[in-house]
């Protein structure tokens, strides 16, 4: 018996690591010729539920908790656990006490305590929010470790590929498209997201760095090679037409705000992804078709794939399809 999945951005690998190594095949489709041709390879990659939960359901939060696990577990080596840092200017101090009502397990620090954590920040900020629990990930280097992984298990995948076997062949669907499933899924909606890379070596970070600013709001994540991904934008469009000057404007601007290095810093990269969200931005396991379907993920790809993908494969190995999860480890409950 074999699970289609369609779909090979974030939720559709994690859901297939999550059935495969429950002991059930699985073959993956995408039209793309690559994986994670979507909103995925745009993602800040920050594992940081408590971040989150700012502006989220507390629902956020405890399904983010376990994320830097099972993305260790996925793709070892890939999970960087340095916290999150909240800087705000000063005229916008207020805004760290907003945001720290609305949240937990941070510390606050003071100016010494932020130049020992970011050397490159020492002086510029008063005050600021450490998450320490929180963790981040490159995106496309996760996704191609769990690629690599998934592959290694057996999972068959058909990138670009128009030829496929009908999907009466298998014995379930599940759906994992995207901002794709936006024409098809009552209620579903697109939230455009911007970003942008600036490479420069004049500035080094080692953690997510969040800037607060009561209208543009920015992160900045390190990469390798002194690249840094800059975003985002939640604009409530589908449109997933090339950045605006706009948005550069407030991301140059912030980012300047935060080390004047990054104005001499080089625009390297930019990029838009329409990202699918329901009203309470929450992402679900549906029902669908011959099969379920995991949509919704709006801002917490990364962060909320893993549990979305349990829940898929508790609902798969449940009695609508008794035949599923027969493997001697998931019986004796050694897959958590």
């Amino acid at each position: 018996m074999t699970v289609l999945i369609k779909g090979a951005g974030v939720a559709g690998l994690a859901a297939a690591f999550e059935l495969s190594r429950r002991g059930i095949a699985v073959e993956v489709v995408d039209a793309a010729e690559t994986i994670g041709a979507g909103a995925s390879s745009y993602a800040g990659g920050m594992l940081a539920p408590y971040c989150e939960r700012e502006a989220a359901d507390e629902a956020v939060l405890t399904l983010g908790l376990s994320s830097a696990d099972w993305w260790e577990e996925a793709a070892p080596g890939e999970v960087i656990r340095r916290g999150t840092l909240i800087i705000a200017a000063g005229r916008d101090s207020g805004e760290l006490d907003r945001f720290a009502a609305r949240t937990r397990g941070y510390e606050w620090v003071g100016g010494n305590a932020i130049g020992e954590l970011e050397p490159d920040l020492a002086g510029r900020f008063e005050r600021a929010l450490f998450f320490s629990e929180e963790a981040h990930l490159d995106p496309r280097k996760a996704m191609a470790g769990l690629y690599a992984a998934l592959v290694e298990r057996g999972v068959r995948f058909h990138l670009g590929s128009a030829d496929l076997p009908s999907e009466t062949s298998y014995s379930a669907v599940v759906e994992c498209t995207g901002a794709a499933a936006i024409a098809t899924t009552s209620g579903l909606r697109g939230v455009r997201g911007e970003m942008l890379f600036l490479e420069t070596s004049e500035i080094s970070l080692s953690r997510p760095v969040r800037l607060l600013h009561p209208r543009h709001p920015l992160y900045i994540v390190p990469r390798d090679s002194h690249r840094f991904m800059v975003g985002a934008t939640m604009i409530e469009t589908d449109d997933d037409g090339p950045i605006t000057a706009r948005s550069v404007m407030e991301f140059l601007n912030a980012a300047y705000a935060v080390h004047p290095a990054f104005g001499e810093a080089r625009l390297v990269e930019t990029g838009v992804g329409i990202r699918p969200a329901f009203a309470d931005n929450l992402p679900r396991v549906l029902d669908h078709d011959d099969g379920f379907a995991i949509a919704g993920m709006h801002r917490h790809g990364f962060l909320l794939a893993p549990a979305m993908a349990r829940q898929l494969a508790e609902r798969l190995c449940g009695a609508k399809h008794p035949p599923f999860c027969t493997s001697p480890s998931f019986r004796q409950g050694a897959i958590q």
